[in-house]
């Protein structure tokens, strides 16, 4: 069994070492726990701090580490899309964050969950310390979304979640151009195995979303799968 670690990386200097550290130390013991291979593969989306210089040097010394370098900042869905286009010979694959706020200690879950025969193992985030503004915000738009697209989308699963590599393929079958990734992966089916776990704070460095991306980035949701909106311009 191989399985690949996929990470998004943009402008994460101050925080990679310490994330590839604990991925690693979790890695070697449960792989040899579980009986399996990996690999870990860096997105780096444009950064302009010294991310793919230290991702660089991950690769220098461990073979297991590979990179993709992006030649500008195309975002987290596109850095996304290429790490799966990479990995077509694995037989599942684990996204995460580099900011730790996706907790590494959950992979063997989700690996354990992959073995007994789940497609999809995706991680659930409560909403613990966010401000209570942000919360009523958040839950006001799964409500409306959840009315309005032809899919099921869950608040606090987001890109955190095990692939299979059936599921791997029918992500890549949607072509896309604006990917809504939350979107399609509801949209390809699997029923899920779901992993709750505790919201974590960024260990360093700061969001690298603002709340205009994050805005836009809801609207491309509400855009991406229905044609409502369509529907009541023609109306209209």
């Amino acid at each position: 069994m191989f399985i690949r670690i996929l990470i998004p990386c943009f402008n994460e200097a101050q925080v990679l070492h310490h994330m590839y550290e604990q991925l690693s130390d979790i890695l070697s013991v449960d792989s040899q726990l579980q009986q399996y291979r990996y690999d870990i593969l860096f997105v780096d989306d444009g950064s302009t701090d010294d991310t793919l210089t230290i991702i660089r040097q991950f690769a220098h010394v461990n073979r297991k580490v590979k990179y993709i370098s992006f030649s500008r900042n195309f975002g987290k869905e596109a850095a996304m899309y290429a790490g799966l286009k990479e990995s077509n010979a694995v037989d599942a694959l684990v996204i995460i964050d580099s900011d730790l706020q996706h907790p590494p200690e959950l992979i063997p879950q989700m690996i354990n969950a992959y073995t007994q025969g789940y497609h999809q193992v995706v991680a659930c985030r409560d909403r613990t310390g966010e401000q209570q503004w942000r919360k009523r915000l958040t839950k006001l738009y799964y409500g409306t979304i959840n009315r309005l697209i032809d899919v099921s989308l869950m608040d606090g699963v987001g890109d955190f979640r095990l692939l299979s590599q059936k599921a791997v393929h029918a992500v890549l079958s949607l072509s896309e151009y604006n990917r809504f990734s939350k979107g399609i992966f509801a949209w390809i089916g699997f029923a899920p195995k779901v992993i709750h776990y505790q919201n974590k704070i960024r260990v360093n460095g700061v969001s690298k979303w603002s709340f205009k991306q994050l805005f836009n980035y809801a609207i491309d949701g509400l855009l991406s799968f229905n044609n409502k909106p369509l529907r009541s311009l023609i109306y209209i």
